[in-house]
C-alpha cells in the first residue's frame, strides 16, 4: 500500500500553522456526528488534533471508525472562539480534510482506549492480554517515555563519570542462594542446565578483577517467583560497580546521580514532584528502633515510642507479663485518633492482628472530658487507664510526645514481632491521616546492616544481602565466635517506604569469601562446585571494590505515582508469572522433549 507520510505530528499543530496544508498519520481516537457535521480526533504518540470532514465532499464515511489507522490531508484552520478548547494543546485549531485514506481498518476493541474513565472498570488481565491496545493510551505512553528519559539520563551521567557500559551473559550458571532460578536445559549434554541471572552480581565483580574499574549496565534480571504489586519475575535494574573505592564514594556518587536523573525527569515532564535535595542517613539499628523497619517512609514523623520503662510496675497484667518475658511495650501515635469510636479502634486492632498482634491497647489523649487528669491541660481516657498511676500515665504521654486529640496505640510483644506490626500500623495511620504526600520523594540511606540473619526453619545463618558482602573490618574477628553480631559494609537507598537501591562493599579476598560461605553452611566441595570460579579469580589480585543496584521499575513507579509495577512495563506478566497475551508459558512438542533429553515424570 502506498500512502502519504505525515508532515506534522498530531500533537504539534498550532495556530502558527494556520492556512498550511498538512498530512497526518495516526489512529482515529473518536468520531463525532454533530447534526450532520462530522468531526474526528486523530491521535498519534504526540497527542490529538481535531479534523473536520465535510459531509458534502465525503458523503460516504462509514469506513471512518474508532481506532482505524488513517492518512488525512487538509488545511489548518483556526476554530471560532466559542469552539476553542483551552484544555487541549491543539484546541485553537482544526484540520479541514481535503483527502483521506484508511490504511488499516479496526474491528471493535475489547475495551475503550479513548475513555480513561471507562478503563477503570476494565480488568488488568484483559488489558495485559491485549497490551498492544492498552499501550495506545496516552497514560501508558507517558510512563514508557518517562522510563526512557530516566535511562538516557543514567547513561549520560555515568558515561561522563568514565563508567563503561558492559553487557553480561543472560544464560549463566545456577548458583541458588536467593530466589529460585529459571533453568534452561542444555541440549548438547542432557542433564546439564543453564540458569537466567537473578542479577549480574558475580559478573560485575569479575569485571573488577579484570581491571574494568568502573562498570554499569541496565540489566534484565530473572527470579522464579510470583509477581506482586512491586515485583515481577523479569525486571530491570541499574547495576554499577567501582574499584578502589570506599563506601562514601559510592554513596556520594549515587546522591549526585539521583539528583541528575530524578530532578531532570521531573523538570522535563512537568511532574508534580518536589526536587530531591537531601539524603539523611541512619543505621539499620536506628531505623528499626525509630520506625520498626529498614525501609522507613520519612515523609512524615510519628516515630515509634518505647513505653516499657514508663509502665514498669503498673497493674496491667498484659504489660507486666510481656515485660517479665523480656518483651517491650512500644507504640505509635495516631493524630486525631482520640475521636475514633470503639468500633473504629477495633478495626485498627484487627489490622494489627493480621500481622501477628495478640491485641492492641490504646489511650486517648484529650484536653477535656472524663479522663484522668495528668496535668499540663491533658487527660487520658482509656479502659486500661485505671491500672496506671498518674505519674506513669504522664510518663507515657511524655515518652510518646502526645498532644490533645491523639490516640496512643500499644503493642506488647517481643522487639522483632512488635516492629513488624508497628511499622505497618504507622504506615496505615500515615495513609489515614493523609501524611504520605505523593509530591515528595524522601530518599535516605540505611547503613550498617547485620551481615547475617538466623534462618529458624533451616537452623542456619543466611546472608541479609548476599554472600559477597564485606563485613566491617573491625568485626572480622567475630566471624569465628559471634557471627550474629557482625555488621556489613552494606547500604540501602530507601524512598517513600520502599527500597530504591541496595549495595555494598564486596569481599575481594578468597580466604574471607570462603569463610563467609562456610558460615552459610556451604561445604568446601559445594563452594568449589558453585563458586570455584570467583574464589580462583580473587586469588589473582582482586581490587577493593563495591557497587549498588537500582530497581528501575520501582523508580518509574515513584515518578508516575502508580502502585503497580505492571503499569510501568511494556509487556508485564500477571500474578503467577503468566503472559496472557502470548499465552506463555506453553507446552512443547514431543520432538523438542526428545532433543532436550527430557521426559515428564
Amino acid at each position: 500500500m502506498t500512502f502519504k507520510q505525515r508532515t506534522h505530528n498530531c500533537g504539534d499543530i498550532r495556530l502558527l500553522h494556520k492556512d498550511s496544508e498538512v498530512v497526518l498519520n495516526g489512529w482515529i481516537h473518536r468520531v463525532r456526528d454533530l447534526g450532520g457535521l462530522w468531526f474526528a480526533d486523530v491521535r498519534d504518540r504526540t497527542g490529538l488534533v481535531q479534523v473536520f470532514i465535510d459531509p458534502e465532499k465525503f458523503p460516504t464515511r462509514a469506513d471512518l471508525r474508532n481506532e482505524c489507522v488513517v492518512e488525512f490531508t487538509g488545511i489548518v484552520a483556526e476554530r471560532s472562539e466559542k469552539n476553542k478548547n483551552p484544555d487541549s494543546p491543539t484546541g485553537d485549531i482544526e484540520v479541514i480534510v481535503s483527502d483521506y485514506q484508511i490504511l488499516s481498518a479496526s474491528k471493535p476493541l475489547p475495551f475503550p482506549v479513548s475513555d480513561e474513565a471507562q478503563m477503570e472498570s476494565v480488568s488488568e488481565d484483559l488489558r495485559i492480554k491485549h497490551r498492544y491496545l492498552d499501550l495506545r493510551r496516552a497514560k501508558m505512553y507517558r510512563g514508557l517515555a518517562i522510563r526512557a528519559a530516566a535511562n538516557q539520563r543514567i547513561r549520560e551521567f555515568l558515561t561522563k563519570k568514565t563508567f563503561l557500559e558492559v553487557e553480561t551473559p543472560i544464560i549463566t550458571k545456577s548458583t541458588p542462594e536467593g530466589a529460585r532460578d529459571y533453568l534452561i536445559p542444555y541440549r548438547q549434554t542432557p542433564g546439564l542446565w543453564y540458569a537466567l541471572p537473578q542479577s549480574p552480581q558475580q559478573y560485575k565483580q569479575l569485571l573488577m578483577v579484570g581491571g574494568i574499574e568502573r562498570y554499569f549496565q541496565i540489566a534484565r534480571c530473572f527470579r522464579d517467583e510470583s509477581s506482586r504489586a512491586d515485583r515481577q519475575p523479569e525486571f530491570t535494574q541499574l547495576d554499577l560497580e567501582m574499584s578502589f573505592v570506599h563506601e562514601e564514594d559510592i554513596l556520594s556518587l549515587n546522591e549526585e546521580m539521583v539528583k541528575h536523573v530524578i530532578n531532570g525527569v521531573i523538570e522535563e515532564f512537568g511532574l508534580e514532584k518536589e526536587p530531591v535535595k537531601d539524603f539523611p542517613r541512619m543505621t539499620y539499628a536506628e531505623a528499626m528502633l525509630r520506625y520498626g523497619c529498614d525501609k522507613p517512609d520519612i515523609r512524615f514523623g510519628l516515630e515509634l515510642f518505647d513505653a516499657t520503662e514508663a509502665v514498669t510496675g503498673c497493674e496491667f497484667g498484659v504489660f507486666n507479663s510481656t515485660i517479665e518475658a523480656e518483651g517491650r511495650i512500644r507504640g505509635v501515635r495516631y493524630p486525631g485518633g482520640s475521636n475514633l469510636s470503639r468500633k473504629e479502634i477495633g478495626i485498627v486492632e484487627d489490622f494489627c492482628k493480621e500481622f501477628g498482634a495478640k491485641g492492641m491497647a490504646s489511650m486517648a489523649i484529650e484536653a477535656d472530658g472524663e479522663g484522668i487528669d495528668i496535668g499540663n491541660g491533658l487527660k487520658v481516657r482509656s479502659s486500661i487507664a485505671k491500672f496506671f498511676t498518674v505519674d506513669q500515665l504522664r510518663a507515657v504521654v511524655e515518652t510518646a510526645k502526645a498532644e490533645a486529640g491523639d490516640l496512643l496505640c500499644f503493642i506488647a510483644d517481643g522487639y522483632e514481632v512488635g516492629n513488624n506490626i508497628l511499622y505497618r500500623l504507622r504506615l496505615e495511620i500515615g495513609d489515614r491521616c493523609g501524611l504520605r504526600d505523593p509530591r515528595k520523594l524522601a530518599y535516605m540511606w540505611v547503613l550498617d546492616f547485620p551481615l547475617l540473619e538466623w534462618d529458624a526453619d533451616g537452623q542456619r545463618w543466611s546472608s541479609m544481602h548476599h554472600p559477597f558482602t564485606m563485613p566491617k573490618v573491625e568485626d572480622l574477628h567475630l566471624m569465628a565466635t559471634a557471627p550474629g553480631k557482625i555488621r556489613a559494609q552494606a547500604y540501602d537507598l530507601v524512598c517513600n517506604g520502599s527500597e530504591a537501591a541496595g549495595g555494598s562493599i564486596r569481599i575481594n579476598r578468597p580466604d574471607i569469601q570462603a569463610q563467609m560461605f562456610t558460615l552459610l553452611g556451604i561445604s568446601d566441595a559445594t563452594q568449589q562446585e558453585r563458586f570455584g570460579h570467583i574464589l580462583e579469580a580473587f586469588s589473582y589480585g582482586a581490587p577493593p571494590h563495591g557497587g549498588i543496584a537500582w530497581g528501575l521499575d520501582r523508580l518509574i513507579m515513584l515518578l508516575t505515582d502508580t502502585e503497580n509495577i505492571r503499569e510501568v512495563m511494556a509487556f508485564p506478566k500477571t500474578g503467577p508469572g503468566h503472559d496472557p497475551m502470548m499465552n506463555a508459558p506453553s507446552s512443547i512438542d514431543a520432538q523438542q522433549w526428545a532433543e532436550l533429553g527430557l521426559k515428564m515424570s
